[in-house]
Formats: C-alpha cells, sequence, structure tokens
C-alpha cells in the first residue's frame, strides 16, 4: 500500500502541470463547496447570535392575554394573575439545565424619565438582586445594587453605558439625580453588557424581531418600583439554561409552571421567548438557498472525476510496456489495479486538500470583502477530502480494471 501512494506521488510529480490540470475541476469544486458551507456556518451563527445574544443563555418569559404580551404600560395590573413569589424561584430553579433565575419588572418606553431638562425614552426594569448575573451583566463604574437598598427600598438606579452619553452629556453619570415619575433616584453604577453585538437589519422584519430598545436602560432595584409604578404587578421571568441548544426547553418547563401556579384566569398565560425556534427557522430558510448552490459547486466534481479518468487512460496507454513487465515477472490483476486505483486516488485526494485550502482562503476573503460573517466548517472539510478520493476511486476505475487486464505478451509488443 505504502509502495502504490510512493508511486504515485512519484507519478504526479513527474507529470506536474498535467496533474495540476486534472485536478483542477475537483480543486475548484471542493474550493466552491467549502466556501458556500463557511458562508453559510458564518450565516447561520450570525441569525443565532442576533437573536439569542453572544454568550447568554437567558429565556425571557412574558404573561400574555391571548395571543398579545400583556403591556402592564398600558393597561391595569390584570386580575386572576399574582406575582411571582420566593417560592415560584425556588421551583423554577429545580427545573432540569437551569443556571439561574431572575424576576424582574419593565416598561419598555419610559415616559417621564428626566435629567435635568434632557428627557429619557428608553427602558425601565426593576430588577431583582440575581437580574445582572443570569444576563451576564457588569458594572463598569461605581456598584451594583447591595442588600440594603433591596431592604431599605433605596430609591438608586443603574444606568447602562449607552445612556450616558445621550443623558448626562459630559458629566459623570455617578452621584446624578434623576426623576422618574416625580420621584428623585441616585445614579450609584453604570452597567455594560458581557459583549456586544450589532443585529443584521435588512428589512423591516428583522428590525421588529431584533430590535427590542433604542434609548438603552435604566435599572432599579424591584423594591422601589411600586415607588414609581404600582404594587403587586406581575412581573417578567428571566431563566438561564445550560446551553443556548437548553434554551426551547428550559422556556418551555418554565412557563407551564408560571401558567399552572400564577395564573387562574382563563385568558392569561405565560409564555417563552423562543428566539432559539426563531433562529432555527431563519437558518433553515437560508440554508435552503444555499444547499441549491452546493449541488451545482458538486457538478464541477464529476467534471473533475472524468478528467481524472481520462488522464488515467493515458496513462495507462502511457505505461503498457511498464504493465506488461510486471505481469511477466508475476504481479497479478489485483496488484496491477490497486496501484492504478491508488495514482487516482492520489491524484483527486491532493486536489481536494489544495480546494479545502482555497475555500477557506476564498471564504475568508469574501468575508472581509463583503462584511458577511463565515466560519469553517471541520465536518465540511473532512467530507470535502474524503468524497474527492471517492471520485478518484470511482472514475480510476475503469482505467485501472483495463491496466489490470491487459494481456502481458501484447503490452511488451507494443511500442
Amino acid at each position: 500500500m505504502f509502495e502504490n501512494v510512493a508511486l504515485s506521488f512519484q507519478s504526479v510529480w513527474a507529470h506536474k502541470i498535467r496533474s495540476f490540470l486534472t485536478m483542477l475541476g475537483v480543486i475548484i469544486g471542493i474550493a466552491s463547496i467549502i466556501t458556500i458551507v463557511s458562508t453559510i456556518k458564518g450565516t447561520n451563527e450570525q441569525i443565532k447570535q442576533n437573536l439569542i445574544g453572544s454568550g447568554v443563555n437567558a429565556v425571557v418569559i412574558s404573561l400574555y392575554r391571548d395571543d398579545y404580551e400583556y403591556d402592564m404600560q398600558y393597561e391595569a395590573a390584570p386580575e386572576g394573575v399574582r406575582p411571582v413569589s420566593a417560592q415560584d424561584v425556588a421551583a423554577l430553579r429545580d427545573l432540569d439545565n437551569v443556571t439561574g433565575v431572575s424576576v424582574f419588572h419593565k416598561r419598555g418606553y419610559a415616559e417621564n424619565v428626566w435629567y435635568r431638562n434632557t428627557q429619557y425614552s428608553g427602558a425601565v426594569y426593576g430588577v431583582d438582586e440575581n437580574y445582572f448575573s443570569v444576563y451576564g451583566l457588569t458594572v463598569k463604574r461605581g456598584r451594583g445594587f447591595t442588600e440594603a437598598d433591596y431592604s431599605g427600598f433605596r430609591k438608586v438606579v443603574i444606568v447602562a453605558d449607552s445612556v450616558c452619553g445621550s443623558l448626562f452629556g459630559g458629566d459623570d453619570p455617578i452621584g446624578r439625580t434623576i426623576e422618574i415619575n416625580g420621584e428623585p433616584f441616585t445614579v450609584v453604577g453604570v452597567a455594560a453588557e458581557k459583549k456586544a453585538f450589532t443585529p443584521v437589519i435588512n428589512s423591516m422584519d428583522d428590525y421588529y424581531t431584533y430590535m427590542q430598545t433604542d434609548g438603552g436602560r435604566l435599572y432599579l432595584p424591584d423594591a422601589a418600583w411600586p415607588v414609581v409604578y404600582r404594587f403587586d404587578e406581575p412581573q417578567c421571568v428571566a431563566v438561564g439554561a445550560a446551553g443556548t441548544d437548553d434554551m426551547t426547553a428550559v422556556g418551555k418547563q418554565a412557563a407551564e409552571y408560571l401558567s399552572d401556579a400564577l395564573v387562574t384566569a382563563e385568558d392569561f398565560s405565560y409564555r417563552s421567548q423562543d428566539l432559539l425556534e426563531q433562529a432555527k427557522q431563519l437558518q433553515e430558510l437560508s440554508s435552503s438557498t444555499n444547499r441549491q448552490l452546493i449541488w451545482i459547486a458538486g457538478i464541477s466534481l464529476i467534471v473533475g472525476g472524468i478528467g481524472v479518468m481520462n488522464i488515467m487512460l493515458v496513462t495507462v496507454s502511457e505505461r503498457t510496456r511498464e504493465i506488461g513487465l510486471k505481469k511477466a515477472i508475476g504481479a497479478k490483476k489485483n496488484r496491477i489495479l490497486r496501484q492504478f486505483l491508488t495514482e487516482a486516488a492520489v491524484l483527486t485526494s491532493l486536489g481536494g486538500v489544495i480546494g479545502v485550502i482555497t475555500g477557506i482562503i476564498l471564504a475568508k476573503a469574501l468575508s472581509v470583502l463583503m462584511q458577511t460573517p463565515s466560519a469553517v466548517s471541520v465536518p465540511a472539510i473532512i467530507v470535502s477530502v474524503a468524497f474527492s478520493t471517492v471520485i478518484g476511486v470511482v472514475f480510476g476505475l475503469i482505467p485501472a480494471i483495463k491496466a489490470a487486464n491487459l494481456n502481458p505478451i501484447e503490452a511488451l509488443r507494443r511500442e
């Protein structure tokens, strides 16, 4: 076997230009497939990142009435839905693959929040002690909320980093006073997300799918929420999942528990934001189109295989006397067959390896030039090289059989 491989490399090296031209169809086919697959994988990762975020596996469960999320900003607190208790939080923590639970209030668009003469138009959240850890948020300046803030119902606020420039201008926000519905709140910290990402917006549907708030966020201790809003409001729940792939199941379990435990009104229920399922649907839509491109690129592999068969037939004709001599001194048909099959396989495998390298380079170049994401797929590389080897064996079979069946006497007589 090793001898056949060595002889194959010698033959390829002896006819470098001819071998390269023979491999060209395989190289183009493999490079095209690797480029397309890398682009598909990168796009799919971008879709998942756009919807879910970067490294934060938090599922939000919100209260719905019929098919619409119940908006506490414009509607009264509903009857037949009780607030989440400490016992409920403990029960949610015991669910499979749950790493953390946070209970919070929210106003998606605050209407009466001011700093001096500047109005704030972003979201306001009333959060518990676990919110920052579940969402992977960090306090980059000042401090976070303390136990005394919650037990003492202190009117303090943490602002998102994106708010500082628009709301405070050049002022240091720490220690400044913000008025929320006429109540003064002191800024004690500035929060920064664990990782930032920019969604790819191609349509209005993408905008409404990806974008949740425009003006940043303000965070209050949930103990101080009734000071500016309402008592006994139903809350939203954020549940941390062990992994991204666990988000759907975790969200479904948590929503079912909350609906059973908290809701007695018929038209209300808790539902999870199944972002992972949305990502999968968008990925399937993207991939279905690109699969057609892969099949088209695969045609060049067949063309390359035909080229390999053609050149191997020429090789058999050129080496007829060599084959006759080997058979005359006792070489069996199987040995001759294996030699030429190995040569064809080595030829296409080399083409496959060169095609993979070319495909990776093209994918990276397109990613930079067109500002599109790409990600190298290791399974695609392995399958591509293996498939190119199979192409060599399949299309090299006819020339190999022809060589193995040569009559040694006639082969030795041939000029």
